[in-house]
C-alpha cells in the first residue's frame, strides 16, 4: 500500500515537472488564439513525459529518419 502511494505521488510529480517544462518552452502559447495542430499536441505531450529528463542531464533528442521521395 505505501509503494503504490509513492509511486502515485512520483508520477503526479513527474507530470508536474512536465507541464513546468512544456510551460517554459512555450508549448500553451496558442491556448485561446487558435485550434492546436497534431504536431503542437504531440509536442506538448512529449515535452510534458519527456522534458523532465533534461533536468536530469539526459537531454533526449528526436532524429527524423530519411524519407524516401514520392515517386513521379
Amino acid at each position: 500500500m505505501r509503494l503504490r502511494i509513492i509511486l502515485s505521488a512520483l508520477v503526479v510529480l513527474w507530470i508536474a515537472i512536465g507541464v513546468f517544462a512544456a510551460f517554459q518552452r512555450g508549448h500553451f502559447d496558442h491556448i485561446g488564439t487558435d485550434a492546436p495542430s497534431c504536431s503542437t499536441l504531440g509536442s506538448t505531450a512529449g515535452t510534458v513525459f519527456i522534458g523532465p529528463l533534461n533536468y536530469f542531464g539526459v537531454n533526449p533528442t528526436v532524429e527524423c529518419p530519411e524519407v524516401p521521395e514520392p515517386s513521379e
